[in-house]
């Protein structure tokens, strides 16, 4: 089955076109606030580089978040409208999870834990802690959204609980505000070179399709875990 992988959760924009776990074609751009402009045309050009149509997909998959409030309105509301006009299934991976998965992917040898993390503005950062599994990352520590405050220790001692007796790899962009404060322990390691993709939806989409785990095109909302906060637009004439 051929599917297509949407990654826009953070300033990262990734598709991939992937089937029976193989990456087929595969568009990455980290440019920020690109998402609008760039996720149609990867889509078209991931499909044209395999001489495929839309009609040739079998299902799609969207990173459901946590992240970027418009990044995330933007991936799911393209891959909702691939699903309804194509009569195809809709699956979501948790944007956290997928980047855990990512991880042991490109690691195989690894067996510690990993904690991915996005930055969520301020002192926020959104965490979860991941060990590996047969779809590359099963998670001991779900979603959060942790205050990384040097003053306030019990804010993260959730996260160095897990430091007292395991490994811990800290990827995503978030990782750099937690190193000041985390970066001392024994057991943490911090891997500045990881880049999210929706490769790391790959066999976690999979096994969601297998299991019949498919969401309501009609009714799917992406995992904000925060309110939306507007802010003051930087455009020239609008207030």
């Amino acid at each position: 089955m051929n599917t297509l992988l949407i990654e826009t959760a953070t300033q990262v924009c990734s598709v991939v076109l992937a089937s029976e776990g193989r990456i087929l074609a595969r568009r990455d751009s980290d440019t920020p606030n690109a998402h609008s402009t760039r996720l149609s045309v990867f889509i078209q050009e991931v499909l044209d580089e395999c001489h495929l149509s839309p009609r040739d997909l079998g299902a799609v998959c969207v990173s459901a978040g946590p992240g970027s409030y418009t990044g995330l309105r933007i991936g799911v509301s393209s891959a909702k409208g691939i699903c309804y006009a194509l009569g195809i299934p809709l699956v979501s991976v948790p944007t956290l999870l997928s980047m855990a998965a990512l991880y042991y992917r490109q690691h195989p040898d690894y067996q510690g834990l990993v904690c991915p993390m996005i930055d969520a503005r301020r002192m926020e950062c959104y965490t979860m802690v991941c060990q590996r599994s047969e779809v590359g990352g099963m998670i001991l520590r779900d979603t959060h959204a942790d205050i990384f405050d040097a003053s306030a220790t019990s804010n993260f001692q959730p996260l160095t609980s897990y430091l007292e007796n395991n490994i811990v790899v800290f990827i995503g962009d978030g990782a750099a505000k937690t190193r000041p404060i985390l970066g001392n322990l024994p057991n943490a390691r911090f891997d500045d070179t990881f880049r999210l993709s929706a490769e790391g939806m790959i066999d976690l989409a999979a096994q969601k399709l297998a299991a019949g785990q498919t969401e309501d095109v009609a009714y799917f909302e992406p995992f904000y875990l925060k309110d939306f906060v507007a802010k003051k637009s930087v455009v020239h004439g609008l207030r």
